[in-house]
């Protein structure tokens, strides 16, 4: 059975990058130092922090994260719901959020791959 797409899966995926989520002060300062509106330090940010807690889910449940993304990214939805209800570590505003969407899929398919070949 497919599990149907979901924007909140994809907050649940960000979480990390939450203020809400405040148990690691060094994890605190890599968000905050990386400029999220640049793909190649967003990259970085998404290797470093997502990608471990990305291979640690089921391969379902992986393909339900990058399902979803795929999803909301060509029904051409604004990830609104994603971002307002968060308030993140990021020292500047996500400027095009669908950008931001699409290299975290772009990650999250590599990261899968690498996850295959295990």
């Amino acid at each position: 059975m497919k599990i149907a797409p979901s924007m909140s899966i994809i907050r649940g995926l960000l979480f990390t990058y939450d203020i809400e989520n405040t148990d690691d002060l060094e994890r605190e300062r890599l968000i905050s130092s990386k400029n999220v509106n640049d793909e190649k330090e967003l990259t970085e940010l998404f290797d470093e922090l997502t990608k471990p807690e990305f291979l640690l889910y089921t391969e379902p449940d992986q393909e339900w994260f990058i399902g979803s993304i795929e999803h909301f990214l060509s029904a051409d939805n604004t990830f609104d719901a994603v971002f307002k209800t968060m308030t993140t570590y990021f020292s500047e505003p996500v400027i095009d959020q669908k950008k931001f969407i699409q290299t975290l899929l772009s990650r999250l398919r590599i990261y899968k791959c690498l996850s295959a070949k295990n």
